[in-house]
């Protein structure tokens, strides 16, 4: 998991994909429609969602295989919790279809992050991630975008 400020985004030379993310997240702003956004066809795509943050009872633990995910918060915060895949019990079976497989929260996760605007979170396979969790005292409505990423077009160097 890569946890950083938008403005450090070159600080990771991971190839062209990783610029056709971070040059799409600096065009967003809070108003941006909610909706599936293709980047690079099915290669590279972002998916703008609007949604209540809740407890961790109410949230999903997930990972994926074929995709990483690359998240900001466009208006409002929200928790996440990360845990590493290795260990975990599986709750249900990996869909290829939807690359996710989810996971039994053993307690919570051994690093919890608040996300808002101007922060960016990169989820890789080995990263289990449960979001939508309130980052406050109280459920609130965010808007958040999420891109995915075909693994294998992210490059070091």
């Amino acid at each position: 998991m890569i946890l950083d400020r938008l403005e450090n985004w070159t600080n990771y030379p991971l190839g062209q994909a990783w610029k056709t993310v971070f040059h799409y997240l600096s065009s967003l702003a809070a108003d941006t429609p909610p909706g599936e956004y293709p980047l690079q066809g099915e290669d590279i795509f972002a998916r703008v969602m609007d949604y209540a943050t809740k407890e961790p009872e109410a949230a999903v633990l997930e990972a994926h295989r074929q995709y990483v995910d690359v998240q900001t918060v466009l208006r409002g915060a929200e928790g996440m919790e990360w845990f590493p895949v290795q260990g975990l019990s599986v709750a249900t079976s990996y869909d290829g279809g939807r690359d996710v497989e989810f996971y039994r929260r053993p307690a919570p996760g051994p690093a919890r992050v608040h996300v808002a605007p101007g922060l960016f979170v990169v989820l890789f396979p080995q990263d289990a991630h449960m979001f939508a969790l309130i980052a406050g005292d109280a459920p609130a409505e965010i808007r958040k975008v999420v891109v995915k990423v075909r693994i294998d077009l992210l490059k070091a160097g």
